[in-house]
């Protein structure tokens, strides 16, 4: 997972956006908890933002250069597929969708 220590290259910020409760969430909550500390480790300049809300479905939120933004919807994915997820977000800057 080499990406990783290569994301505050092209992500200005990353947001993570989940209900503190609902069972929807879950996967996000339990993926933040276990990879926060290492994203934070290998990219200490990049914002991580960590945003809970009551009733909001699951996302993390990319921003990058000129303030383009994409957003991936975590309904129903695992931990391993949030990090693919998350991967895809550090590739997909600059191409076209």
């Amino acid at each position: 997972m080499a990406w990783r220590g290569n994301l505050s290259k092209s992500i200005k910020e990353l947001r993570f956006l989940f209900c503190q409760t609902s069972p929807a969430s879950s996967h996000a909550r339990d993926f933040v908890l276990k990879n926060y500390t290492d994203l934070k480790t290998k990219n200490p300049k990049l914002p991580i933002l960590i945003r809970e809300c009551s009733g909001v479905q699951p996302q993390i939120w990319a921003r990058y250069d000129m303030g383009v933004e994409r957003c991936v919807r975590l309904d129903g994915l695992t931990a391993e597929q949030i990090n693919a997820k998350l991967e895809e977000l550090d590739l997909s800057y600059g191409t076209d969708e």
